[in-house]
């Protein structure tokens, strides 16, 4: 039993994960364990009628509670912590910052596998690498073994080694191909455990030639490696952002440092990852949502030991623990897919920033299209400004054009003008890129003779047609049903698909050039493990002669075939109450355009609108990206909006229709008492979608001029919100700083 030198029995002071705002107390273990016992390592406590995985916080001689009223710690586990007194540091200022239970916290910093209390392990995987004899075969010798040819293609590529995960991540049926490819003696397994097979150096192949403007951002970096800075990356698409993180990755590799490398979705990873394995002879660990509990466990502590140096993930990266850390890079910092927007809602940029400070180490931020809020960073001089304003290599900007489509025959939303354009472009045997982002056949199924519109019974929505298989489906609840042939009001009426979707547009192409290939990305065709990569390489090699997708295409991807680019609808984000909305849109079509002419050939953006005349896109097509963000952020303080003023987002919602209003006008109530008119409350109003899943959403706003202001009086409120009993019949959850009002 533990006690204090007094002989006092110590109080241990545990954040458990639970949607708690307070630390618990509970008495000293009957083993305290041999080591030390320090903030940060995961202990087992009995909770409620079972137990939970906590986390040490302090040790004390005092409790608010009698000794007799506390439980016991069950056990230990960890003889010290897994992350650093800096990373605890971090996770403490998040929980301040945003005003998110401290036990959720650290849970979220660590992976699933550990939050179960499983033993921290490093397991070594399992690798094959290419014989003398596999590095040397042409794979054109196992054309009658496709699946072989492909395996060995794969390790080619990959300077000859790759691990069990790697080959899960690319093909999930890899096994039988590898076995025979080592029956051949083309493969053998490795047995150096994780050191790469050039073990002891640290690049493959040497870098590009890079241009001045490159130089100078490498340069710029390179000289604050060893103290804390923000650089903001602003390149036009295809300037050569990723040869720039690259050659400054090198120089942070050769002084013995680990590099953390962020990106917003899982569909960008296997493309960057391809491209840092030929040139990094280190050991890259992934990590993201479509891997195993286990392969994730491994990349955290593979980067937590130092066996790897390079880390590619996505959001839920951020907090892996860094043994030797000596840069953080967010790719595609722009996009609000870095902001979580579920339980803990933290932004991935904004924490990265912070932690870059804790860990005096530089955070190199880069987009083609920074955000407004990066921007005004660069203005207040809080980050350095790096600037690509030429492509990479011989590639020349894309010439964007507004295609008028008004009072124009359409075919299933291709007017005349673009199918020809399409034509063209396919005789010169290019590839043509369309984009759409919307999925599925049609987003509304009415009803010619009554006017009836299928619609979702769980929220404010219209079932969306799904017709290859035949269903009508939910986006937001993913209800399902299926499609109807008759009209369940009238009995007669005819049911026609209204507007357009992915499936709809390839069934019409498919229609137009029937001896073209037509290959569809968007989440449904690409829900297989190995589907976009699949594709992906498809249309590298040529083998794809129209590429149609959602908003997965817009970023990071390089299509140097591709020189005619069509966005379908660009009026759909055209109109929106969300003051996010224009930025977001300009951010897409810059992004999208981007996929055009980035090698020799020259490429074409084309852009169907009915509102040629409107200012957001005559001005991205006459000034570009730079001079809207300025326009905008005028329009942004003209109006005292972010990132002029702060903002916190209370969101409620509950079955009952009557109760997230009361409950966000308590709140309201207390909050203008407490504020003394210093901070705007606006609301509380119905959420722009009001029904969701069964549930009746509203909203109540903060905005202030101060963020300490507005901190300060969440400091105040947060308590006082637990205690209404109102709070108990709804959901609720606070979101700071805001990445859209939906």
């Amino acid at each position: 039993m533990a006690k204090s030198h007094g002989g006092k029995e110590l109080i241990f002071r545990v954040a458990i994960p639970a949607p708690l705002y307070r630390l618990f107390d509970y008495l000293a273990p009957l083993e305290p364990g041999p080591g030390p016992l320090l903030p940060g390592i995961r202990l087992e406590v009995p909770f409620g009628k079972g137990s939970k995985i906590a986390f040490l916080i302090a040790i004390t001689h005092h409790s608010e509670f009698d000794n007799s009223k506390l439980k016991r710690i069950a056990r230990i586990l960890d003889d010290e912590p897994l992350l650093s007194v800096k990373d605890l540091r971090l996770l403490h200022w998040a929980s301040s910052y945003y005003h998110h239970p401290i036990g959720e916290v650290f849970s979220a910093a660590f992976p699933v596998s550990l939050r179960q209390g499983k033993p921290a392990e490093l397991h070594v995987e399992k690798c094959y690498v290419l014989t003398e004899e596999g590095q040397a075969i042409d794979s054109n010798r196992l054309n009658r073994a496709p699946k072989q040819k492909s395996v060995l293609e794969k390790f080619q590529s990959h300077a000859g080694r790759l691990s069990e995960t790697e080959l899960s991540l690319w093909n999930e049926n890899w096994r039988p191909a590898v076995k025979a490819l080592i029956d051949k003696q083309l493969l053998r397994i490795d047995q150096s455990g994780d050191a790469p097979a050039d073990a002891g150096l640290l690049v493959r192949d040497s870098a590009l030639q890079s241009n001045p403007h490159q130089q100078a951002a490498i340069a710029a970096v390179r000289e604050s490696l060893d103290q804390f800075g923000v650089f903001l990356l602003e390149g036009v698409t295809g300037s050569g952002k990723t040869e720039v993180y690259m050659q400054i990755i090198r120089h942070v590799l050769e002084r013995g440092q680990q590099v953390l490398v962020l990106l917003p979705e899982i569909t960008l990873t296997p493309q960057l990852e391809e491209r840092f394995r030929q040139r990094f002879a280190v050991t890259i660990a992934i990590s993201h949502s479509k891997l195993t509990d286990g392969q994730r466990q491994n990349a955290w502590l593979s980067m937590q030991q130092g066996v790897c140096s390079i880390l590619l993930g996505t959001r839920s990266a951020l907090f892996t623990p860094l043994k030797k850390p000596g840069l953080i890079i967010l790719d595609e910092e722009h996009d609000a897919s870095f902001k979580q927007q579920e339980g803990f809602r933290f932004s991935t940029r904004d924490v990265a920033v912070v932690r870059g400070k804790l860990l005096n180490i530089p955070v190199l931020l880069g987009s083609a299209t920074p955000s407004l809020e990066s921007l005004h960073n660069v203005d207040q001089r809080r980050y350095r400004f790096l600037h690509l304003p030429e492509r990479a290599g011989n590639a020349t900007a894309p010439v964007l054009q507004l295609l008028d489509i008004r009072n124009k025959r359409m075919q299933e939303g291709l007017s005349e003008a673009l199918i020809e354009d399409i034509r063209k472009t396919l005789a010169r045997n290019e590839q043509v890129l369309l984009f759409l982002n919307r999925r599925g056949y049609a987003p509304t199924l009415i009803c010619h003779g009554c006017g009836w519109v299928g619609r979702c019974r769980r929220c404010d929505a219209n079932l969306v047609i799904h017709y290859d298989e035949g269903l009508l489906r939910c986006h937001h609840c993913g209800k399902e049903q299926p499609l109807i042939q008759r009209c369940p009001a009238c009995k007669t009426g005819e049911l026609t698909p209204l507007g357009m979707g992915t499936e709809r547009v390839e069934k019409v192409l498919a229609a137009l050039f029937p001896d073209r290939t037509v290959v569809r990305l968007d989440r449904d065709s690409t829900q297989r493990k190995g589907a976009l990569e699949k594709y992906l390489q498809q249309i590298s090699q040529g083998r794809v002669d129209i590429i149609l997708g959602t908003q997965m295409l817009a970023k990071g991807h390089h299509f140097p075939n591709v020189t005619l680019v069509a966005i379908l609808d660009v009026d759909s984000g055209l109109f929106s109450i969300d003051f996010h909305a224009a930025e977001k849109l300009a951010q897409m079509i810059v992004q999208v355009s981007g996929r055009a002419g980035r090698a020799e050939k020259p490429g074409k953006v084309i852009m169907q609108t009915r509102k040629p005349e409107h200012p957001l896109l005559t001005t991205l097509i006459r000034q570009g990206y730079s001079d809207f963000a300025r326009t905008a952020l005028a329009e942004r303080k003209e109006a005292s909006l972010p990132p002029f003023s702060y903002q916190a987002l209370l969101r409620a919602q509950a079955l009952d229709g009557k109760m997230p209003p009361l409950f966000l006008e308590a709140i309201g109530k207390l909050a203008r008492q407490y504020s003394r008119g210093h901070i705007q409350i606006l609301g509380p109003v119905p959420a722009p979608m009001t029904k969701r899943a069964g549930l009746y959403r509203y909203q109540l706003l903060f905005q202030s001029s101060k963020r300490q202001d507005l901190h300060g009086l969440l400091d105040t409120l947060m308590p006082e919100i637990e205690k209404l009993k109102q709070a108990k019949k709804v959901r609720w959850s606070l979101d700071i700083d805001p990445v859209d009002l939906y």
